[in-house]
């Protein structure tokens, strides 16, 4: 055979070139001679494996890999495992993390520190602008640090989600780890499955998206059928790759390269750049923090003329007073613990069985309005069992027990093809591996006669979109088209039905009816119905090439109903969304009255629930499909093909709504692309799907699901919570400078820059920290889903932490700092520099002002632990991290109050018994302040709501 485009191998430092076909002792099946045979003599001294020609011919290749079309046996396997190496991309990456490091230094709050020592520094305040750089850099080592373990976290989550492959080890097909791929292996590749190795077809033929190695979007066809000379590798039609993926038929392939030696592999090398996409929460909290910025640069701007000019301060004080308004104004854990909250719900989710793909996917499930589910796995478990067979003789209720052989013609029949039109396949373990659908008729026709099939010929597959599936397959002399799918998709094309006594009677039009009414009554019972026929072909023709040609003038043989019960816990999920405002709408590609079973079953819709075919939908406009999902509220859409998914994707999406998607085929991944939250499942779900869903259920469960939403409401509220918390600071940070400046002087400043530093960055950090991982409020799924255009930062909640919380410490700091200088005797315009008789007792004052607001501090955290239920609701020490965090920030409070060496640094000064005694209600008074608000709050949305009960209709 004519080499194609042959490539002459890479050549890499001291190798010695490709092992050829020329190789002696190599005629054997894989494990005839050990690989570290092939490595010793063509190998170089760092262990870098040969290269061979994956466009030889086929019985060359499997030579030269010391394999054969029955794989490799495991012991062998395991030996070429220690010797390639894990089957694995490894992105060098080069040093990311000094740029990352950088860019913590110029973000706009760290830039508005800069301003402000830039401003101490030139007013000679050379203490003031050394400590905000301290604050910088410490600040900046945080946020890195924290990204830095989100992003670990996320990227950890890989090994909940290992790619698979199924590849024939021992002659037996075995689901692998990908990693665990080594040359040799022969792959067996079905529609949907990721290709994780550079592969030789030995089979088959399939279509694959090569699109993640030539760019191209549509699928190519690869057959081992087909050889080309003088092309690409990528050109060649019968080697697929890693990286893509088969989106229809099945093939077997033997690998011939792994890793980094892949085209993928060798791309990544190459191209080593990883960015990383910043959340739409985090680009809201940028612009944010843009904002905040602008606010203080006004600010301080404004204040250095009034206070100069109109206070008639000096100059240098009046850059003080500016250096505190742009340091008093920085919320500077922000950023880093938004991540940090988000990194924690992400870990959470995976001990509840999601694996979100992307921070910003917490954020979004929150909002989650409408989902969007299938039925078969999801709602139910995907544990499909045979309950009864029906054929023109009547029933056949299953036992497993029982063998049924000899009972009808028909049956007998109806079980050699439902063994022959199947993918399923004996696993390593003794059971059956392959689709649960598959795999209960393989075992029913165990059950139901002897259920041997013949040799496949050829095999449409199952089209999502036609609801069938056929093989031709050559059996007792003759060659078949066994089919099986859908009944109303394989009625149509019956012209017969099989008797009792195996003849072929004319399928009536009442006989058509008398069929379609015994799928009716099993679909009412809630189970899933095929129909299952054949046809024989003529001897002395090929077998047909097209679907059309083959799938016609069948022979209908019997009914199969399945039972897939619901799952355990399916139908409390379910009324914790009803209670939450979460709609449920059903798409499915089962029958109609199916459908509406499982969803009655699980409380999903009522008795009478609006059924949409997909027939049906395809007939709607645009505009009516929206007036349908609008007027409608118990939906099912039945018989959908995964277009039909992505069309209502696109239309709740147009209304506003935050649509959950779950999906698991090829088909299925534009519309979880589409939707704001698609959902895999991990168990049963293709690659693609997997690789296109933000989400992947590892239980398939649909209750899996309303645990995320929920742990995404909960994560949102943190947030909100933990912002909450730290602009409600702002006001008495500033409230010292602006009494300063509007006094004229008159009033020594209530608080020094570095006393404000301490604050920001020692005091407030740890309960920050802790708010998020506060436990979810009560009541949490009992409210509605917020909008869209919500931003995580309201109006409500900025009145709330400056305007009350804000103003209540600022009011209560500012009355323990003229509590201790009026005891002391003094009077507006009395000096109080160092010297003065009166120092001491300002250094006092300012230390109850710091102490003050620490104490304010504390009263905020338990305000802020809830946005509307009562702190008791919650329980006082259902947080402990925020009650460690407190301890941690008292003690450091008396560390910097009473430590010599702080009090010389800070300016502070010991406080007397009764000046501890004046703060120690500090606490309870903002927080009882905001429970009266809350309790308030509460009252009001109890009376709109009996208001809105009472009126009619």
């Amino acid at each position: 055979m004519a080499r194609r485009g042959h490539r002459e191998p890479e050549v890499r430092s001291g190798e010695p070139g490709r092992v050829t076909g020329a190789q002696e002792g190599s005629d054997g099946p894989a494990g005839a001679a050990p690989i570290e045979a092939q490595a010793g003599a063509g190998t170089d001294v760092s262990g870098e494996p040969p290269t061979v020609d994956p466009t030889e011919r086929v019985e060359l290749l499997l030579r030269d890999l010391r394999s054969s079309r029955s794989g490799l046996p495991s012991r062998e396997a395991a030996r070429r495992f220690i010797h390639y190496g894990a089957n694995e991309i490894r992105r060098r990456g080069g040093r990311r993390w000094p740029r990352e490091l950088l860019l913590q230094f110029t973000h706009p709050l760290a830039l508005l520190l800069w301003l402000a020592a830039a401003l101490a520094w030139a007013a000679g305040i050379i203490p003031v602008a050394v400590a905000i750089l301290v604050v910088i850099v410490i600040n900046a080592v945080f946020a890195f640090v924290q990204e830095v373990q989100a992003e670990r976290a996320v990227e950890a989550l890989a090994a909940y989600l290992p790619a698979q492959a199924k590849a024939l080890r021992d002659g037996r097909v075995q689901v692998l780890r990908a990693a665990e791929l080594v040359p040799g292996d022969v792959l067996v590749i079905e529609e949907g499955d990721r290709i994780s190795a550079d592969a030789r077809l030995l089979e088959g033929g399939i279509e694959v998206d090569l699109s993640a190695l030539t760019g191209e979007a549509m699928p190519v066809f690869r057959s081992a059928d087909l050889a080309d000379t003088g092309v690409g590798l990528l050109q060649a039609r019968d080697l697929v790759f890693s990286g893509t993926t088969c989106t229809e038929g099945a093939a077997r392939a033997v690998v011939f390269a792994t890793g980094m030696r892949t085209e993928l592999g060798r791309i990544a090398a190459l191209s080593e750049r990883v960015e990383r996409e910043e959340s739409p929460l985090e680009r809201q909290v940028r612009r944010v923090a843009w904002l905040i910025a602008a606010i203080a640069l006004a600010l301080g701007v404004a204040f250095i003329p009034i206070a100069a000019f109109g206070a008639h301060l000096p100059l240098g004080d009046a850059v003080v007073f500016a250096v505190g308004l742009l340091v008093g104004n920085v919320p500077e854990g922000l950023l880093p613990v938004i991540t940090l909250a988000l990194a924690l719900g992400v870990r959470g989710l995976v001990r509840r069985g999601a694996v979100v793909k992307r921070l910003s996917a917490v954020e979004t499930l929150g909002s989650t309005s409408v989902i969007c589910t299938d039925k078969t796995g999801t709602l139910t478990e995907n544990r499909m069992r045979v309950t009864t067979v029906w054929t023109a003789a009547g029933d056949h209720v299953l036992a497993p027990a029982e063998r049924r052989a000899g009972r009808d013609a028909a049956a007998g029949g109806l079980a050699v093809v439902m063994a022959a039109c199947n993918n399923a396949q004996p696993g390593a373990a003794g059971g059956l591996v392959g689709d649960p659908t598959e795999v209960a008729m393989l075992e029913a026709a165990r059950v139901l006669g002897d259920g041997r099939p013949g040799t496949r010929l050829r095999q449409f597959h199952f089209d999502p979109v036609l609801k069938r599936m056929s093989t031709v397959d050559e059996r007792d002399g003759g060659v078949w088209v066994d089919t099986k799918g859908a009944p109303e998709a394989v009625l149509p094309r019956c012209a017969t039905i099989m008797e009792a006594d195996g003849v072929r009677a004319p399928l009536t039009a009442e006989r058509r009816r008398a069929v379609e009414r015994v799928v009716d009554a099993r679909a009412r019972q809630g189970l899933r119905v095929l129909a299952v026929a054949e046809r024989p072909l003529a001897a002395d023709r090929p077998p047909p090439e097209r679907r059309d040609d083959a799938e016609r003038e069948l022979t209908l043989l019997g009914l199969v109903a399945m039972q897939d019960p619901p799952r355990p816990g399916v139908a409390e999920a379910v009324a914790h969304c009803h209670s939450a405002g979460i709609r449920i709408i059903v798409v499915t590609g089962d029958h109609a009255l199916t459908a509406a079973a499982i969803a009655a079953q699980v409380g999903i819709v009522g008795d009478h629930p609006t059924v949409v075919t997909g027939d049906r939908l395809d007939r709607m406009s645009e505009d009516e499909l929206d007036t349908l999902l609008r007027d409608h509220h118990e939906l099912i859409f039945a018989r959908s093909s995964p277009e039909a998914k992505l069309r209502i994707a696109d239309a709740l999406r147009a209304e506003g709504h935050v649509v959950a998607m779950t999906g698991d085929g090829v088909n299925d991944a534009p519309a979880l692309r589409r939707a704001d939250i698609g959902v895999a499942m991990g168990r049963s779900g293709t690659d693609v799907a997997r690789e296109a869903a933000t989400m992947v259920l590892t239980d398939d469960d649909f209750s899996t699901i309303v645990a995320a939403v929920r742990s995404g409401r909960q994560v949102y509220d943190n947030i909100r919570k933990f912002i909450c918390y730290i602009f409600a600071h702002s006001t008495p940070e500033i409230a010292p400078f602006l009494v300063f400046a509007l006094a004229g002087g008159a009033v020594p400043l209530p608080l020094t820059v570095l006393q404000l530093l301490a604050f920001d960055v020692g005091t407030e950090t740890l309960p920050a920290l802790a708010l998020g991982r506060e436990p979810a409020e009560p009541g949490i799924m009992k409210r509605r889903p917020r909008r869209r255009s919500e931003g995580v930062i309201r109006g409500s909640m900025l009145v709330r932490a400056w305007l009350f919380l804000g103003v209540i410490c600022a009011a209560l700091t500012l009355a323990g700092f003229f509590y201790v200088l009026l005891r002391a005797g003094w009077r507006p315009g009395d000096p109080t520099g160092p010297g003065t008789p009166l120092n001491h007792a300002y250094r006092q004052a300012t230390t109850m002002t710091f102490l003050g607001m620490i104490a304010g501090q504390v009263g905020t955290a338990f305000a802020a632990r809830t946005e509307r239920a009562s702190l008791r609701s919650i329980g006082p020490w259902s947080n402990p991290l925020l009650l460690w965090g407190i301890v941690f920030e008292l003690a450091l409070a008396a560390v910097l109050i009473y430590a010599p060496p702080f009090q010389a640094l800070l300016g502070t000064a010991p406080l007397s018994a009764d000046m501890l005694a004046f703060v120690a209600p500090f606490p309870v008074i903002v927080w009882g302040a905001d429970e009266v608000r809350r309790w308030v709050l509460r009252r009001r949305e109890d009376r709109d709501r009996q208001g809105a009960a009472s009126v009619p209709g």
